[in-house]
């Protein structure tokens, strides 16, 4: 036997009719078209025996009836019109679909009809016991539910559990499913796979019932040790909020099959998700390597900002000898970056193919390189000759003009990034990414006025844009002390912002800070706190470091801010909250 399963979850299909009703309809009609009055003599002595050309005509009346009811998506007027049809039909399949309809809507005194009349018609298809089980769950008749599914189960076919699990997963009492399953599977079914051992336990979990799901899981694991048995006894495991018993479980299954790339993304995302991106990077190293694997060890190698892991992987890849498409390249120019090698990163990018998927991106990292290499003139021309070439599509276009200025207004261009944005919005009015970015960069050069009115356009624009609303509510609780009017707007606004994105350490820091300006100083450390687990990067250490500096904790502030420094030593805000405070 072998449950259905789509990513790990039971296929449930459509409770609906299971093959188109409207296919019935044109199914019915043709048939009527066949039993016209009869022309010669033969026929007309046989005509007693057929339907009644007024009995047919009420048949496809009630079709249609119910069709157009389905079309409106009224299906509870559906349902009757298919039962009443189905009553007057001899064809089975519009008997099931009658009955599954009926099911859906939970009408259990309908069902019961309908199921008559598919019983009365197809009298051995296996679908009557399943709808049988389905009323008798619905009307809580457990002991009817429970001898219904068992009979299904004892056909130990392929099709049986999937049977059983689309009752269970529609079924209002789930504690009362979930007892019916657990009734079911005792004793476990020895000649079950995993595959369906893993199946069940998922089914048991989407029940509620977390402890029969463990049992299973665990009878999966013990029996067989394969791979997607391990990977859902570790994710229980961390469902129970218990990371040392997942981490364990993942370093059993990998010991193993340490080659197994499944298990090592899987025990990788554990890792990172713990805080521990570079033993993430590693865990990904062991085993067989391919450019999804090289770029996933990147990411997190990057994330944890360790160089020598980047490095050995650059080297690793360098060294690949497998053929290099453009994706290849263009991660080796971009591991070539994190590790600095600027001149190898620009000859990697030089190589993407001019028809290949990344050869866009791979020009605008040219740019970017050069740039950071002081060819900044080089830098220009390259974004100049994008921007022609990107001509006609927008999104290329915009980036060219963003990186542009963004260029611009690190190399104190300021004139020069505010002319490429006005020349960029000409092209592209309105383009709520250009008018936010060139927002920041004009509250940044102390035009609070002109990015104010940038980020409400935006917020016209796009009212839902979490990144507008925090950027607006934090640049109105930074320059507007005490007025308490614009204090209370920045506070709405981020709280918006907050709500749209409750996990975003950017967010959670300017509610810290709009709080701080509040003078809530308890508060505010509780999301400076929070923000900065998330993200300790030096713009939240300086909020952070600040408010303890307020509330008297000067030595922890100062550690802060030594972290802070560390990261970016150059951190405007950063050094501005240092002097102001310590000076």
């Amino acid at each position: 036997m072998q449950l259905s399963m789509v990513d790990g979850r039971f296929s449930q299909h459509r409770v609906g009719p299971v093959r188109s009703a409207l296919a019935v309809v044109l199914v019915l009609l043709l048939g009527a078209c066949a039993s016209q009055a009869p022309r010669h003599a033969a026929d007309a002595a046989a005509a007693p025996l057929a339907r009644p050309v007024a009995a047919e005509q009420d048949l496809l009346l009630k079709l249609l009836v119910a069709q157009f009811a389905l079309q409106d998506n009224d299906l509870a007027g559906a349902a009757h019109g298919f039962v009443e049809a189905s009553a007057l039909s001899a064809d089975p399949a519009l008997a099931e679909e009658a009955t599954r309809l009926v099911l859906s809507q939970k009408d259990w005194s309908l069902a019961t009809q309908a199921l008559a009349r598919w019983r009365q018609l197809a009298p051995n298809d296996p679908g009557i016991v399943q709808a049988r089980a389905w009323i008798a769950l619905g009307e809580k008749r457990l002991d009817d539910a429970k001898s219904a599914l068992a009979e299904i189960a004892a056909r130990a076919d392929d099709n049986a559990w999937r049977l059983i699990a689309q009752v269970l997963l529609n079924a209002d009492d789930k504690a009362a499913a979930a007892g019916l399953l657990g009734g079911l599977i005792t004793p476990e079914p020895r000649e079950a796979s995993e595959a369906n051992r893993v199946a069940l336990s998922q089914l048991a979990f989407k029940l509620g019932d977390k402890a029969l799901a463990r049992r299973l899981a665990d009878a999966a694991v013990a029996r067989f040790h394969g791979v997607d048995a391990y990977m859902w006894s570790a994710r229980l495991a961390l469902d129970r909020g218990d990371k040392t018993a997942a981490r364990a479980i993942y370093v059993e299954a990998i010991a193993r099959e340490p080659a197994n790339a499944r298990l090592r993304g899987g025990y990788a995302t554990l890792l990172a998700d713990a805080g521990d991106n570079a033993a993430a990077a590693r865990a990904l190293a062991r085993g067989p390597q391919d450019d999804v694997s090289y770029g996933a060890r990147a990411a997190y190698a990057a994330r944890a900002d360790d160089k020598a892991l980047l490095g050995a992987l650059y080297r690793e890849a360098e060294a690949d000898s497998s053929p290099r498409d453009g994706k290849r390249l263009y991660l080796l120019g971009q591991i070539a970056e994190l590790i600095d090698k600027r001149e190898a990163a620009l000859a990697w990018y030089r190589e993407v193919p001019e028809d290949d998927e990344h050869a866009f991106d791979a020009q605008m990292r040219i740019a970017l390189v050069l740039d950071q290499l002081d060819r900044t003139p080089e830098s220009l021309d390259q974004l100049h000759r994008l921007a022609g070439i990107a001509a006609g599509d927008t999104e290329q276009q915009r980036n060219v003009w963003l990186l542009e200025a963004d260029l611009l207004a690190r190399r104190q261009r300021t004139a020069d990034a505010l002319a490429v944005y006005a020349r960029a919005l000409t092209n592209l009015p309105d383009d709520t990414r250009l008018l936010y970015a060139r927002a920041l960069l004009a509250v940044d050069q102390g035009d609070v006025g002109g990015g104010v009115r940038d980020l409400r356009r935006v917020l016209a624009l796009k009212p839902d844009d979490a990144e507008a609303l925090n950027a607006l509510g934090y640049t109105l609780a930074d320059h507007s002390k005490g007025d308490d009017a614009r204090q209370h707007e920045a506070l709405e606004l981020i709280q918006r912002a907050l709500k749209l994105k409750p996990d975003e350490p950017a967010i959670i820091d300017s509610m810290g800070w709009v709080r701080y300006r509040l003078g809530d100083l308890d508060a505010s450390l509780d999301n400076l706190r929070r923000a900065y687990a998330k993200q300790p990067d030096p713009d939240i250490a300086a909020h952070l470091g600040e408010v303890l500096w307020a509330r008297g904790q000067r030595d922890e502030a100062r550690r802060v801010w030594d972290e802070g420094r560390k990261k970016d030593a150059r951190n405007k805000a950063l050094i501005e909250t240092i002097r102001r405070l310590t000076q």
